[in-house]
């Protein structure tokens, strides 16, 4: 089944549902066997059901065994509500589950919880595609539709259209998922070509219609009115600066007193957690400082062009103002040479040694404007690499990823409502505490099942805030007769689904386990520091599986059932 667009309903106080975390968790367990996604695609089409299933943890199986009939890739793509959840995703306006996130200071702390889990903006695009992708109800229409979105990020690319619910113009956020941080690149790119576009055409034509006008003006040796710039060299001719920008304050050019204007530079390359890190690695084990010399010819040639008969010095003034002074040196026998000197001051002595990069970079850079040079940074070149990515990621790494923002709009959303709250923010903050510690390590991995279980307790707060407090208040019980306290809960029941099911096994479990030496009251986790996220819970007690029936087509898949922990009672 595909869910509708209708289906989706964007709500400032009702959290992403458990069932779609629980999907997505799914996804990530099943993708941890499959290299990228076009591996689980082809195998999808020829292995068998139970053939995938012997490959995958039982967790992972509830999905697959849901799995409809196979449907070829292009019925999908073409299905009419797969048509309209793409339309919806990509409008422009970005009102497809839009939320109305508080721009409070305390908002602003609590819209932290997604960079400080590594996840994504609630607002952004990949949040919302995490909710329509774990809506599905199998692994490979999860994964046809993520392919789908992939096709219509290169349709927007090929005709130079921004990526809606991403920032248009930013570096990428390293404190945000690497999905997200690519889909900064990619609108990064976009913005940047269609400026250059611009750029070139108004130097284009400043160069055409400045030609006549430079001729006129040096027989009337007056300065022409007009956006023309002009600077005057020693000999008297007027030259047009090409890529300026604004005026560098008050300062002006050594050898001909005209002002030096700052130049239009190329931007520097858009580098994403992962690519730094690759860039870090190669310098270490090269020593090679390539890119900065580029940037550094890039930005000569850039400042020559806007200020015609400059040297080195003005330069220098400009790009690095520590290595000039304003001030004569002390010995000027130490310094080589009358040309480091000037009446208005001198250069570093770093500047001043043989074989400095900088002077041999200046006497063979040329006055080129920005626009006009070789790109240092191939916008074409990143963004195709990024969506060939996309096609070939890793699943797990994929709705690892789709799963932790979608986990962090939850806990944004939940926080406004559970933070004041006397009865349960102490409890939040236990399950908030957990999750970004979780998050934060290099096992987030191995405990999307945990994390599911504190989305579970925190769905519940909200959602049956007088059951749980029925729960948490009951009074304390007697002791047994060896003195020990008797267990006000042998669990806490929070999955209300099934609720007298629950019941009967607890109360079964209690017996068993009321002379347990470990008992404890359930108020102690209230009264104390101690954390009931702490740990993993055991695994359960070995014994055949239980057969857990499937729900209705209409319905979203049947949940993990509650895991019991060492004081006997169930972590959601």
């Amino acid at each position: 089944m595909i869910p509708s667009v209708e289906s989706f309903v964007a709500d400032n106080v009702v959290i992403p549902p458990l069932s779609v975390m629980r999907q997505l968790a799914t996804a990530v367990e099943a993708g941890k066997k499959l290299k990228s996604l076009k591996d689980f695609l082809a195998a999808s089409g020829s292995s068998s059901p139970v053939r995938e299933r012997a490959s995958l943890s039982l967790y992972a199986v509830r999905s697959l065994v849901l799995r409809e009939k196979d449907e070829r890739p292009s019925d999908f793509g073409n299905n009419e509500k797969v048509l309209a959840l793409i339309r919806s995703l990509f409008d422009a306006e970005g009102n497809f589950l839009r939320r109305k996130i508080d721009s409070g200071s305390e908002a602003i702390t609590t819209a932290s919880l997604p960079r400080d889990i590594h996840g994504a903006p609630p607002e952004s695009l990949v949040v919302k595609l995490a909710e329509v992708v774990g809506s599905f109800r199998t692994l490979k229409k999860m994964t046809l539709f993520w392919c789908r979105v992939v096709e219509e990020l290169r349709r927007l690319w090929s005709e130079e259209e921004h990526v809606p619910s991403i920032p248009i113009d930013e570096i990428p956020d390293l404190n945000s998922c690497l999905l997200y941080q690519r889909l900064q690149v990619i609108n990064c790119c976009i913005s940047r070509k269609r400026q250059r576009a611009i750029a070139t055409e108004t130097l284009d034509f400043v160069i055409t219609e400045a030609s006549p006008k430079a001729e006129e003006s040096a027989v009337s040796n007056d300065i022409p009115a007009g956006p023309m710039l002009y600077a005057r060299l020693s000999t008297g001719e007027l030259v047009l600066r090409l890529g300026a920008d604004r005026p560098f304050g008050n300062v002006a050019m050594l050898e001909t007193g005209e002002p030096v204007y700052c130049p239009v530079t190329q931007e520097g390359p858009l580098l994403t957690e992962d690519l730094i890190k690759e860039t870090e690695e190669f310098v270490l084990r090269t020593g090679s400082v390539g890119a900065g010399c580029s940037q550094l010819l890039s930005d000569m040639q850039a400042f020559k062009a806007a200020n015609p008969g400059c040297i080195l010095e003005d330069f220098v003034r400009w790009h690095s103002p520590p290595d000039w002074s304003e001030t004569e040196p002390e010995d000027r026998e130490s310094f080589d040479g009358s040309d480091a000197l000037s009446t208005r001051g001198y250069l570093s002595s770093r500047m001043q040694k043989e074989g400095n990069l900088w002077r041999e970079f200046w006497d063979t850079s040329k006055p080129v404007p920005a626009v006009k040079q070789v790109p240092l940074f191939d916008e074409d070149l990143a963004v195709e690499g990024i969506l060939d990515g996309f096609e070939d990621i890793s699943p797990s790494e994929l709705f690892e990823q789709l799963f932790v923002s979608l986990l962090g709009l939850g806990f944004v959303i939940a926080e406004a409502k559970l933070s004041s709250s006397s009865d349960f923010s102490k409890l939040f903050y236990e399950c908030k505490e957990y999750v970004v510690s979780t998050c934060q390590s290099s096992t987030r991995t191995e405990k999307v099942d945990e994390l599911c279980q504190v989305y579970e307790t925190v769905e519940t707060m909200l959602q049956n805030p007088e059951e749980v407090l029925k729960m948490m208040k009951q009074p304390e019980e007697s002791t047994t007769p060896s003195g020990e306290p008797k267990r006000r809960f042998k669990r806490l029941i929070l999955n209300f689904g099934g609720k007298d099911r629950q019941l009967k096994k607890s109360a079964s479990k209690d017996q068993k386990n009321s002379t347990s030496p470990s008992s404890q009251p359930f108020s102690s986790f209230f009264d104390n520091k101690s954390s009931l996220f702490s740990k993993k819970p055991p695994k359960p007690e070995s014994g055949p599986p239980v057969e857990t029936p499937l729900k209705p087509e209409n319905t979203y898949p049947v949940e993990k059932p509650s895991i019991t922990d060492e004081n006997d009672w169930t972590v959601v």
